[in-house]
């Protein structure tokens, strides 16, 4: 009886223990949340928006709890936020000019366009954009290149290079460990597996990169050429030296900036632009400040509803595209009569060919009710692409990375791996195939050519599905598929885009295409307050609560694996742009 009661006590005592443990670390956590809560501010007269461009773009940025908690190296910059706070600054008579600070700055270039676009129609206002930098990096520099005036740190450095494309092969570390990488696929320049099969490009997959290329950046030179007045040529001999490296002055002499400044100099030249004294303080106001919530403040009872589709499709990363939830938005919507048109808003590599066609069957039942018009952000390519063909109108940027019709299937052959490690397998079956997919010997001629079938099946379906949304001859479609990737200046050329052109614009097309006006803007899905994340945890589990917390990314990779389909629509992986 008294081994009970130790036990029992000891029992209770760890549970209140617990409980008050987990009540400490929860007001820590709201603690935290509220402290760093940032009331706005009001805007007063003759202020400037501060656009600090520092950390990485996303298509939408939301509460994230554990960057609240541990602090983030790499904060997150929301392109919604940022073109809002444009829009509104510029018919905000409090706000005399922008002032772009940029630093360590990572964003697609379609993205960094879109941007550039909106400060492009905020200075038809007549207002002023002043850049400023110690570090400018290549896409940093490309958007602050619209500016009125651009300075520099006189110990400064300006990235100005060229466009690269790397990839990482794997063949040898893979022969070494004894894995094979069965690949199945469709597709001349579908490139994706080459990573598990070569130890170099192919020459198809280099010819494509080099088209892809050389087309994203003539369409960068030809938009600095033009805000800097500065000939393609001459700009294009400036990368060739690496201005990274050249002495500050000469940036100044080909025109790339305005002079060499340090900040407290270029704050005395916004006071001068203000009419201040230089040593008044600058009312400076953040994007969120310009922002009053996630909804469009135009007003109108009729709604264009945007919807954001973006990541990979149904591969088990928390951040990507869920199939079933996006259906079920699009479903929603398809019933609700106040919505007159849908953008879908595109910025996906593509992923599972099985979901990427259930998303295509819903546009199309959303299509048979309202128009759908689709938005395409830094990648709509591969699965990205097959949810966007069957839309109203394609609208992309020239620099969208697009198009890669094409599938294909790997299965991973250990059977080399486990006699290194001297693992035994063996099987029991009643059929023919009964252990197929298998990873523990190599597919068979029958099981090889019964995969061909299934994914050259998957692949005319795709091409259909891009032939009939297109209203193009399957011939042609299927010339310029073949898993090849295309920016969106060249696939606008080539029909697999309507028009060249940002978010707004295909907002602006949805709300004429049905003739309202005014009208609502709503977005989906709803944005996650910090409070709704942190109500989300215990649902989570508590594996997924400490993965979240220590091993975030960690575990999303190996969750990813775990869950990824076996059929897929993707670009090329690890594919780095720069």
């Amino acid at each position: 009886m008294l081994q009970f009661l130790k036990y029992t006590l000891a029992t209770l005592t760890g549970l209140v223990l617990f409980s008050f443990v987990g009540l400490v670390l929860l007001f820590i956590v709201l603690a935290a949340v509220l402290s760093s809560s940032e009331s706005k501010e009001e805007v007063k007269p003759n202020s400037i928006l501060c656009l600090n461009m520092e950390g990485t773009l996303l298509d939408r940025t939301e509460d994230d709890i554990y960057s609240v908690v541990f602090g983030d190296d790499d904060p997150m910059l929301g392109l919604d936020e940022i073109l809002k706070s444009i829009s509104n600054a510029k018919s905000d008579s409090c706000i005399k000019g922008i002032y772009l600070k940029s630093g360590l700055f990572s964003a697609g270039y379609a993205s960094i366009q879109e941007i550039r676009s909106a400060l492009l129609d905020f200075k038809k206002s007549g207002k002023f954009v002043v850049a400023y930098s110690g570090a400018y990096s290549q896409g940093g520099y490309y958007l602050s290149s619209v500016a009125d005036k651009i300075y520099l740190n006189p110990e400064g450095m300006l990235d100005l290079s060229g466009i690269s494309s790397s990839a990482v092969f794997y063949k040898g570390m893979l022969q070494k460990l004894g894995v094979e990488m069965q690949v199945v696929k469709v597709g001349t320049y579908k490139s994706f597996t080459e990573q598990y099969t070569n130890t170099e490009m192919s020459q198809a997959n280099r010819q494509q990169m080099e088209v892809l290329t050389s087309s994203m950046w003539n369409s960068i030179l030809a938009e600095i050429s033009q805000s800097r007045h500065i000939p393609v040529d001459s700009l294009n001999a400036a990368a060739d030296d690496f201005m990274a490296f050249q002495p500050q002055m000469r940036d100044v002499r080909l025109g790339l900036v305005d002079g060499l400044k340090y900040v407290d100099e270029v704050q005395s030249e916004l006071c001068a632009m203000l009419g201040l004294n230089a040593d008044e303080e600058i009312d400076m106001v953040s994007p969120s400040d310009l922002i009053l919530d996630d909804a469009d403040q135009r007003s109108g009872s009729q709604k264009v509803a945007v919807v954001y589709a973006v990541g990979e499709i149904d591969n088990g990363n928390t951040d990507g595209i869920n199939s079933s939830e996006l259906i079920e938005t699009m479903n929603k919507l398809r019933k609700d009569s106040d919505v007159k048109s849908v953008v879908l808003r595109v910025n996906s590599p593509g992923g599972s060919a099985y979901g990427s066609e259930q998303i295509w069957r819903a546009i199309e039942l959303l299509k048979a009710k309202k128009p759908v018009f689709v938005s395409m952000g830094d990648y709509a390519a591969s699965g990205g692409y097959y949810i966007s063909c069957n839309a109203t109108k394609i609208v992309a940027e020239p620099t969208t990375i697009t198009g890669s019709i094409g599938i294909f299937s790997v299965i991973p052959n250990l059977e080399g791996l486990m006699d290194k490690v001297g693992v035994d397998y063996d099987v029991v079956k009643t059929n023919r195939y009964s252990d197929v997919p298998t990873m523990t010997r190599p597919m068979t001629d029958s099981e090889r050519s019964m995969m061909q079938s299934f994914v050259d099946r998957g692949y005319h379906v795709f091409v259909k599905r891009c032939a009939d949304g297109r209203s193009m001859p399957f011939d042609s479609v299927a010339n310029i598929a073949q898993g090849r990737v295309w920016s969106g200046a060249s696939a606008k050329e080539i029909g697999l885009v309507d028009q060249l052109g940002g978010l707004d614009e295909t907002i602006k097309m949805a709300a004429k295409e049905v003739n309202v006006d005014p009208y609502e803007v709503e977005y989906y899905p709803k944005k996650k307050s910090w409070l709704d994340n942190l109500l989300d945890m215990p649902s989570l589990g508590m594996d997924k609560v400490i993965a979240a917390f220590s091993l975030k990314k960690e575990y999303q990779v190996v969750d990813r694996v775990t869950k990824i389909d076996r059929l897929q629509a993707i670009m090329p992986y690890g594919m780095e742009i720069k």
